[in-house]
Formats: structure tokens, sequence, C-alpha cells
């Protein structure tokens, strides 16, 4: 068992104080230069455990001291005897200290004792205990003084009645009274001893409730404990439940964001698909407008080369009555030139003849060089319509063929991106039915939140009020549908036209 020193002055109430030092001279001599007020590391590390908690929250019914005396001789070892209630359990750091009365906090003891744990509580001996003071230890003073029993946690349990430390008084003399006087005395003293019955046990009474009420508030308190960390829990769970769904909520937001930016993009290429499908049509009635064009510049050159043939046929029978009428007047020249040995008429008129026939046939022959030059013509011209003819049908058949293969591409790319339309509405549908299920678990509003849902500038269109970002398509539906009409048209003509040549 190991004492404590004595303390000089008082702490203020509510701050932590610094080692406290010892008011008892140490073991060095008079003549040594020591400061007898520094601790050392031993009497540093054994001070008591204290608090600086105030009397409104101490328990002094926990320990009952026993026996004690109004005062004390000075120069004597003095034992304090004290029990311990039911409901109060001691510990390995509990201590019995002086203090003067009027003391506030367990900082301001003058000396101490550490307490001896009983070895079995519940026996009736390890109740009642005892500790003894050194004389060597205790206040010089006549001062007030008092036990006080300090658990480890630095609370009162216990507190003695006050007592002093003073020698017995020397001119304490006999004092002769009357027997009435005595009476009187004895009166009162039994009307006191029947008082301090009856406060005694009204004491017990106060102590037994005090310690139900020490045991109700223990079990209140570990309830309130088990409260504590279960509501800490949930609202941990509470807190990481709020920022998934914060993660959540952003992670949707920027979803609706991605889908707006896309269903954005998606509107520009479908204007510029509708521009470029605009364009083609445009194209397509130039291109069939064109195959018009040459087809009726083919069946006026076709006309042209049936004349061209009828003049071709007159020009050969032409040319063969020409033949015809040369064979004829070579008959004849040949009849003259036999006329001539036979006859003998006059050499003036067989030149005249002569000359005649000669500027005939020179004429025949003039005739027949024309209609042969013109016939060559006229077939030159024949075999190059045929050629034109064969090169635009050719190209009429790249052209369509050309326009087909578009047209076909384009209605491809139609349906991909119909498909698409369908497939971002429903995603549009699933990510708002979700996000309004998010909001609705949260307890949030969908018009508190920061984006909003984007509206057309067109005054004719509407838009799917199902669609969270609008529909961006509603501009394609009437606009594309007569643009893939015209084209369908036109390819029916051009192919009616290619079979009809």
């Amino acid at each position: 068992m190991t004492c404590g020193r004595g303390q000089t002055g008082q702490l203020v109430p509510g701050f932590l104080a610094p080692p406290l030092f010892p008011s008892v001279p140490c073991c060095c001599s008079a003549a040594a230069d020591c400061n007898p007020w520094t601790p050392t590391m031993e009497e540093t590390v054994d001070d008591p455990p204290t608090s600086a908690v105030l009397l409104d929250h101490c328990h002094f019914s926990q320990v009952i001291f026993n026996s004690v005396e109004k005062f004390y001789i000075p120069g004597g070892d003095i034992t304090c005897y004290y029990t311990l209630t039911q409901h109060f359990i001691p510990r390995r750091k509990d201590w019995i200290g002086i203090f003067r009365v009027g003391w506030k906090t367990t900082r301001e003891y003058y000396t101490f004792m550490w307490v001896t744990l009983p070895v079995d509580l519940n026996s009736e001996s390890a109740k009642q205990q005892e500790v003894q003071f050194k004389a060597y230890y205790l206040p010089k003073d006549d001062e007030y003084y008092q036990f006080c029993y300090v658990d480890q946690d630095g609370v009162v349990r216990g507190a003695s009645i006050p007592f002093q430390f003073r020698p017995e008084n020397e001119e304490d003399i006999l004092v002769v009274t009357t027997q009435s006087e005595v009476e009187e005395i004895e009166q009162h003293n039994k009307e006191l001893c029947k008082e301090n019955r009856e406060l005694k046990d009204s004491c017990v009474s106060l102590q037994k409730q005090n310690s139900d009420m020490q045991a109700t508030l223990q079990k209140k308190q570990e309830e309130l404990e088990t409260l504590k960390s279960i509501n800490k829990k949930l609202e941990q769970t509470m807190k990481e439940q709020k920022d998934c769904w914060e993660i959540e909520l952003l992670q949707l937001k920027e979803q609706n964001q991605k889908m707006s930016s896309e269903n954005e993009k998606m509107g520009v290429r479908v204007d510029q698909l509708q521009a470029q499908l605009s364009n083609q049509g445009r194209e397509m009635e130039k291109l069939v407008q064109g195959v018009q064009d040459k087809t009726e510049q083919l069946e006026h050159l076709k006309e042209e080369n049936g004349q061209l043939f009828l003049s071709l046929t007159e020009q050969r029978e032409h040319q063969k009555k020409l033949e015809q009428t040369v064979e004829e007047m070579k008959q004849k020249e040949t009849t003259a030139a036999k006329k001539q040995q036979e006859l003998t008429e006059p050499r003036n008129k067989k030149t005249a003849v002569e000359e005649q026939l000669v500027q005939e046939v020179e004429r025949l022959k003039a005739k027949v060089e024309a209609g042969k030059a013109c016939f060559l013509e006229k077939y030159k011209e024949c075999q190059r319509l045929h050629k034109q003819i064969r090169q635009l049908r050719a190209a009429t058949r790249d052209q369509n063929m050309d326009l087909s293969k578009r047209l076909s591409e384009n209605m491809i790319i139609h349906d991909v991106l119909q498909r698409e339309k369908e497939k971002m509405e429903k995603e549009n549908d699933y990510l708002k039915r979700e996000n309004n299920r998010l909001l609705s678990y949260m307890g949030l509003d969908c018009d508190s939140l920061s984006y909003q849902v984007p509206t057309s500038n067109q005054g004719g269109t509407r838009q799917d009020p199902g669609l969270v970002f609008g529909n961006p398509y509603s501009g394609i539906q009437e606009s594309s549908a007569p643009s893939l009409i015209v084209p369908m048209k036109n390819c029916s003509f051009i192919y009616f036209v290619l079979v009809g040549s």
C-alpha cells in the first residue's frame, strides 16, 4: 500500500491541472539545497486519478464512512473505516483522500491512500473495509477535514462527517449540574438519539432508493449507449445511402446530358440527311427531266432517221433510174456508132448529135455523183445518230443504276435512323422512369432538378410527351415521306423508259 503526498493551494474548477507538487518535505537533510516541492518521477506517476467534476455530479451514498471521530490528536496514525454498499464495485485505482471542508473538485485533496480490493465481493467482510493514514502525512492545522472515497474516474462515491486535528482541551473542567438539568439533558439526548435513528433509517432508505436509482440509471445508460450506437450506424448507413443516391443522381444527370447531346447530334444528322434527300430528289427530278429531253431527242432523231431512210431509198431508186438511163445512153451510143458507120450523112449533123449525147451523158454522170455524195452524207449522219442513241442509252442506264443504288442506300440509312430513333426513345423512357423512381424514393421534386427539358422553337412541330428531352425526329416524319415518294416515282418512270427503249 502506498501513500500519496499532500497538495498546496486550490485549483480552478473546470480546467486541467499540471502534475501536483507534494507538500511534505523530502527525505534529504536540512542542510541540503534540494527543493522539497520538486516531485520525483515515481511520485508523479503515483498521483491519484482526479477530475474537474463539480459536487453536483458526485454520488456520496455509495460508500459509507463509519466511526469517524469529531477530532483526532495530532502525531498519531488514524484509521478510516468505511462500508461498501450493495451495488458499488471497487476498482484498482480507487483511493480515499482527506479533503479540507469547502473543497470543489477532487484535485484539492490534502493526502490520500489507495484502497485495498477485497478478495470476495459477495462476502460480508468484503463490505467492511479500512485504511490507515500515517501521522507523518496528516495535516498540522486545526481546520475541518473529511474523508472522501474517489473512484478511478475521479468521481466521489462517499464522504464522511467533518473532523479536526487538534489536541485535547486542557481547560476541560468538571461541570456540576442539577438533577433537573441532567434530566433535561438526558431527555434532549433521547430526542436527539430518536431523531438520529430516524435519520439513519431515512438515510438507509434513501441509500437503497439511491442504489435502485443507480442501477436503473446504469441500465438506462446502457440502453442509451446501445441506442446511440444503433443511431450512429443508422446515420452512417443513411449517409452512405445518400452518397450512393447522389452518385446515382449525378450519373443519371450525366447520362441525360449525354443523351441530350446525342439527340441533338442525331437531329443535326437527320436534318443533314433530309437536306441530302431533298437535294437528291431535285437531282433525280433534273435527271428525269434530262432523260425525258433525251427521249424526245431520241424520238426526233428516230423520225429524222426514218425520213433520211426514205430519202436514201428514193436516192437509190433515182440512182437505179440514172444507171438504167446511162445503160440506155450507152446502148444508144453504140447504136449511134454503128449508124455512123452505116450512114453517110453529113459530118456536121453527126457532130451535133454526138455533142448532145455527150452533154446528156455528162449531165447524168454529175447527177449520179451528186446522188452518191448525198447518200454517203446521209449514211454517215445516220451512223452518227445511231452512235449518239447508243451513248444516250448507256448513260441513261448508268444514271438509273446509280440513282437506284443511292436510293437504296438512302432507304437503308432511313431504316437505320428509324431504328436508332426507336432505341433512343426506349432509352429515354427507361431513364425517365428510373429518374422519377429515384426522385420519388429520395422525396425530391422533378421541378427542383438543375436541368430542363429542351423545347423546340418551331411552331408547327409537336413533341412526344413521353420523351424527357423531346422528340428530335419530330420534324422528319412529315417532310421525309414526300421526298421519298418522288424518287420512287422517278425510278419507276426511268424503269419504264428503259423498258420502252
